[in-house]
């Protein structure tokens, strides 16, 4: 038996099969659990987002388009979501943007108001907006997760805007457990190492980053995407029962260190 048999629910933000994501629904799929997806709209995104979920064997996959930027468009996606399933077990929230010009070492002074203000958008707001759509599917309770970074707590060059963003990420995941925790309805983010994704390396200096970490962290080495997949899988089911409200670091200790 796995810890997410029979449980069903939404996962938002593969793009590839690098994704954190992707690799969150395959921990999950592994453990019994049955995931739905969202793409970017246009054929485009669609085929690649397909094409990441074929890897997971996953036949006839629940795919549907989603503008995590606009009501109408998540609207629209929970609207034909509570149409067509009874529940939703759990949430999976790992979707962030900010404009690459602004992630660049030493360029968060003058980052332009409202690329600050896409990236809060995006990053950080979508979770409570997804939450507030999910949770009267969750009528027995369930679990959210949502992704960041160390980069919430520290200043990481060229990370920016997006630290901001995930600061503010953090934040609301304390307010919405605070808030969903009576509804028995458990609200997490995991602080994961820095991988190789297509949003990471807009990052500058990211591969610097990586070889940073590898040295300095207590395991020597970078988090994989199984890492955080598998803590990501636990902290939606019922054997994470107690936990919520909390950042879970997946880094291999490198949070822990004092350089």
């Amino acid at each position: 038996m796995g810890c997410m048999d029979g449980k069903t629910g939404l996962v938002v933000g593969v793009a590839n099969d690098r994704s954190y994501a992707w690799f969150i629904a395959q921990s999950i799929i592994r453990e019994g659990g049955t995931c739905l997806f969202t793409h970017l709209p246009g054929e485009k995104m669609e085929r690649r987002v397909r094409k990441a979920i074929d890897s997971l064997g996953i036949q006839d996959p629940w795919l549907r388009p989603m503008d995590a930027s606009t009501d109408e468009s998540m609207d629209e996606l929970f609207d034909q979501l509570s149409s067509e399933h009874e529940r939703l077990d759990y949430l999976v929230h790992s979707i962030a943007f900010a404009d690459r010009e602004w992630l660049k070492e030493g360029n968060f002074t003058p980052t332009p108001r409202e690329v600050f203000k896409q990236a809060m958008d995006i990053s950080a707001w979508t979770y409570a907006g997804m939450a507030h759509r999910a949770s009267p599917m969750m009528a027995d309770g369930g679990g959210m997760v949502s992704m960041s970074y160390y980069g919430a707590e520290k200043a990481v060059p060229g990370y920016n805007v997006m630290g901001v963003a995930k600061a503010a990420l953090e934040a609301t995941t304390r307010y919405l457990a605070m808030e969903l925790g009576e509804k028995n309805i458990r609200v997490n983010s995991i602080s994961g190492g820095p991988i190789r994704t297509m949003s990471s390396m807009a990052v500058g200096g990211f591969s610097q980053i990586l070889d940073w970490v590898e040295q300095k962290s207590p395991l020597r080495r970078n988090v994989t995407g199984d890492d955080v997949g598998d803590t990501a899988a636990w902290l939606c089911s019922p054997r994470a029962s107690g936990i919520t409200g909390q950042t879970i670091y997946v880094d291999c200790g490198y949070s822990s260190m004092g350089l």
